[in-house]
């Protein structure tokens, strides 16, 4: 159903497709009540004949518009059109790009970004979890990378509507199967540490430029979640640090206990890989065996494994057989060691938990040797990290944990640990102008800066590359600061194709060309054969490609336009006739007559016998410009080089005699 043109909900009136998913289609609208433009997703007609899905869409899509957070896609509406049966969504709409479209495109993108693209993504679950909504379907295909960088994660709640029957009925699931948990590939109990181990596949994806497990079905991809460990993605891009590749494995366990339990969890490690990002602090999760565990089918052919070793005994194997005593004596021996090792353990624990209880000392603003003489005499133990700031001035502690507080105690033998300053992060402004802008972004990413991207248009300057940078290269600024760089978008000039105007009308040809941004120029000739008014010719080839404002000349048929003027013919002193003296005449005589025909551009006007005595003959005559008049007498020329008349004159009138 193409709904372009049309209103739902009396008020959203719908402008464009943006976009066409599995379960619905996307559309650009007007929201004429509140004067802005939304995207409204409306629900594909397979969907809308399940009254099961219908009734969870409704739950899941309203507590989804309840949640607010500037990472997650607002929700402003949900409703139901009556005529046509149209469900539909209304909510924010978003400029930019799905983090899949700018993966397909770049490939592996910068470790940094991606851990920063990933925080923001961990930072709208952590509002879902807390608020009882997983998504369930966590993709690269539902965020959306704004054009300031910001992620904005989409379709929340709406995974969960999808019931069993709707599955089964269309034959498929929603969502990727390269995203799915291992639990929700087999079809179990899915919750927010499934939408934690999706965020783990997307940024395996982002920081390598490919999803860790592919087949050619959607089955064996499922199986591959289910039964394979995924290569670790620091050895598909070595540029990874440490703590993003443990991170990423931590997400992806198989196990949703070994995983990261909350998106708070993961978010703190995320924050710290920024600073620390070859540091060893994400916890691995030990394995429970006490625990009741789901064990994998015994087979035959793993019975008959069993069976080698059993023939094949070591030496010492052997030993412990034939001297059981000592057997058994060693196992003793080792009995005493762990239980040594666990009072050892258990003592050192107690005297951590004991010892008296001391006030904490402010480390904070202190030197280095200041904090050494400080806690010299104590039994803290003690350590510290050094990093860049801009505040604290190199040398001197930033911040401590646990932090200074008045009347604050810690046990004696409690650990403190600190941050000193390295002073301000100097670094240099790389050289970029010239480069493509993704290079250019990279390059300055990786100077430790930031990116201020700012389009112009330019006809020196290709397309996506460039143009000038602000600092200059080579220029020493701080870590963190930012380098505005200008990107050439072209000439901003189109180019279009050149239509077909002849046989139009000169009104209709220069609106054809001015809606193109082609100047039209005008001129005229005189076709008899053709219509007044029509275009006879034009400059430039139809279909020809050219920038906006190029001129195109068409030639339009116009018939000239007739005037009319006055011939008058003094036949007597053309002919130089004399009257006969009266004595001479002889009585009654009649003056003698001649034939006279007056020709106009070679077509004869008029043609009359006059006597030779007729002073005055006069004609009017019409043309066009500049006409030939011509008088014979008895058919002999008489007016030779006196023959032409401009109409075009203030009062045209040519005199012949």
């Amino acid at each position: 159903m193409d709904l372009v043109g049309k209103y739902i909900g009396n008020r959203y009136e719908i402008l464009e497709k943006i976009g066409n998913g599995g379960m619905a289609t996307v559309y650009k609208a007007k929201c004429h009540v509140l004067n802005r433009y939304v995207a409204v997703k409306v629900l594909k007609d397979e969907y809308t004949t399940d009254e099961e899905f219908i009734k969870r869409f409704n739950i899941e899509a309203q507590a989804a518009a309840s949640l607010t957070h500037p990472n997650i896609v607002s929700i402003y509406d949900v409703g139901h059109e009556f005529q046509g049966n149209i469900y539909y969504i209304v909510m924010e709409l978003i400029q930019g790009k799905t983090l899949k479209e700018i993966i397909d495109e770049d490939g592996a993108l910068p470790w940094k970004w991606s851990v920063n693209i990933a925080s923001q993504i961990a930072s709208a679950l952590e509002v879902a979890h807390k608020n009882n909504i997983v998504h369930r379907d966590i993709k690269p295909h539902n965020i959306i990378i704004t054009e300031d960088g910001v992620a904005k994660v989409t379709d929340f709640g709406i995974a969960k509507a999808v019931s069993n029957s709707t599955i089964t009925a269309f034959g498929t699931t929603l969502g990727s199967v390269h995203y799915f948990s291992p639990e929700h590939a087999r079809g179990g109990y899915t919750d927010a540490k499934s939408d934690l181990y999706s965020l783990g596949v997307v940024m395996y994806e982002m920081v390598t430029g490919r999803v860790p497990f592919d087949a050619d079905t959607p089955v064996s991809i499922a199986l591959k979640h289910m039964q394979e460990k995924p290569v670790d993605p620091m050895r598909l891009n070595p540029s990874i640090p440490l703590a993003v590749n443990q991170i990423i494995m931590k997400a992806m366990q198989k196990d949703p206990n070994l995983r990261y339990q909350t998106a708070t969890e993961m978010l703190r490690d995320l924050n710290l890989a920024i600073k620390n990002p070859e540091g060893e602090f994400v916890e691995e999760k030990p394995q429970d065996f006490g625990a009741t565990k789901r064990m994998n089918t015994i087979t035959e052919d793993m019975l008959e494994e069993e069976k080698v070793p059993k023939k094949k005994q070591s030496k010492i194997g052997k030993f412990f057989k034939e001297h059981p005593k000592t057997k058994v004596a060693v196992i003793i021996l080792v009995c005493i060691l762990i239980f040594a090792i666990t009072m050892l353990s258990v003592k050192l624990a107690m005297d951590l938990s004991t010892g008296k209880n001391v006030q904490i000392p402010e480390l904070t603003g202190k030197t280095q040797q200041e904090v050494e003489a400080l806690l010299k005499d104590t039994k803290f133990q003690v350590s510290y990290t050094e990093e860049y700031s801009d505040t604290v001035e190199a040398g001197k502690v930033i911040s401590q944990e646990p932090p200074y507080r008045a009347n604050y105690t810690i046990k004696e033998n409690a650990q403190i640990s600190y941050v000193i300053s390295k002073g301000t992060e100097m670094t240099t402004v790389p050289k970029v102008a010239g480069k493509e802008y993704s290079e250019a972004e990279k390059d300055i990413t990786d100077a430790k800066l930031k990116i201020e991207k700012i389009e112009e248009t330019s006809e020196k300057v290709e397309e996506g590359y460039v143009i000038k940078q602000e600092p200059e290269e080579n220029t020493e600024i701080k870590a963190g600061e930012t380098v505005k760089v200008y990107v050439s978008t072209g000439t901003g000039i189109e180019v279009v194709s050149v239509p077909y105007v002849i046989g139009s009308t000169e009104e209709a040809a220069k609106k054809a060309l001015e809606d193109l941004k082609l100047k039209a120029v005008v001129v005229y000739e005189e076709d008899k054969s053709k219509a007044e008014g029509t275009v006879l010719k034009q400059s430039l080839d139809v279909g020809k490609e050219v920038d906006e404002g190029t001129t195109v000349t068409i030639t339009v048929n116009k018939f000239a336009e007739e005037k009319t003027g006055t011939v008058n013919i003094n036949l007597k002193s053309l002919l130089n006739y004399e009257e006969p003296e009266e004595n001479n005449t002889t009585s009654g005589e009649k003056v003698p007559e001649v034939k006279v025909r007056v020709e106009v551009d070679g077509e004869t006007i008029y043609s009359e016998t006059k006597p030779k005595n007729t002073p005055k003959i006069n004609l009017s005559v019409k043309g066009v410009g500049i006409i030939e008049v011509k008088v014979y007498v008895d058919e002999v020329l008489r007016n030779y080089g006196n023959t032409s008349l401009d109409l075009n004159s203030a009062n045209p009138v040519l005199t012949i005699e």
